[in-house]
């Protein structure tokens, strides 16, 4: 089990995170369990193009599950639900639309190559409620409930799409939404990538001076001084600031909401 990361936890104290958006970035990072060789495997440096749109897609860096990833959750593409009584999250819609390639098609030494589209990929999405909270979490009093969890299987276009609501902030983290793509096919060469993504800074504070966000008080961490979004990737690819290559592209839609897009670019050619 990983080592929770709010600041109330007996490894780690406030002074392991920057407080300050002057401040430093040479801070501690908690000391997360490394992907195994066959997870790093799954990312490149490399960078595929889109057709007809010519739209380049690069290798998205990896970053750390974190504390709080519960496996088995629901098939579904609304997360707001809970299970076990049909209570709903309250908060600002968001929508989520995930592409995931392969880049590959590489030749005569060229760096960018064409993006096939990963057809058949389980994608799971996790992250806190407007209060901070996550579902499965015993500290959080919420173990055994799945709100704001679920996956989806990447349709013939490498696409999944989440509704879900706006994430919220806990002490020592940015807003931050986790996202694990894998293979279900073949146990030989098993594939797994796993990241983070982060939501625009001034958008966040917006959204916290809202209901039901409002509630929990502005955001408490601007990117730039989260531990993770400054530092490197998991995978070696990205030495610092990983998290400006996982930012949400997100716009305002017509439910009052937002929608985040990203292109997700791997390795599933091993």
């Amino acid at each position: 089990m990983f080592a929770p990361l709010r600041l109330n936890s007996q490894m780690y104290d406030q002074s392991a995170f920057a407080q300050d958006a002057n401040t430093t970035l040479s801070r501690l990072l908690p000391p997360f369990e490394q992907p195994s060789a066959q997870q790093i495997a799954t990312s490149t440096n490399k960078s595929c193009t889109l057709t007809p749109s010519l739209i380049e897609v690069e290798g998205t860096p990896q970053q750390t599950q974190g504390p709080y990833f519960v496996d088995g959750m629901p098939n579904r593409s609304d997360l707001r639900s809970e299970s076990s009584d049909g209570s709903i999250q309250d908060g600002i819609p968001l929508r989520l639309i995930i592409n995931v390639y392969n880049v590959s098609g590489y030749t005569n030494g060229n760096t960018s190559g064409l993006c096939v589209p990963f057809s058949g990929a389980k994608v799971d999405i996790w992250e806190a409620n407007p209060q901070g909270i996550y579902s499965g979490v015993a500290e959080d009093g919420t173990e055994g409930k799945d709100f704001l969890r679920g996956y989806q299987i990447t349709d013939d276009n490498g696409t999944v799409q989440f509704t879900t609501v706006y994430p919220g902030w806990y002490e020592g983290r940015a807003i931050h939404i986790h996202v694990k793509v894998r293979s279900l096919e073949g146990t030989q060469n098993p594939f797994e990538w796993t990241s983070q993504f982060y939501l625009n800074n001034s958008i966040n504070e917006l959204v916290h001076k809202q209901p039901p966000y409002s509630d929990h008080g502005p955001v408490g961490m601007l990117n730039e001084q989260d531990g993770i979004y400054a530092g490197p990737s998991t995978d070696g690819l990205v030495q610092t600031n990983t998290g400006k290559h996982l930012m949400l592209n997100l716009t305002k839609n017509q439910q009052r909401g937002y929608t985040g897009i990203f292109n997700i670019g791997v390795n599933a050619t091993q």
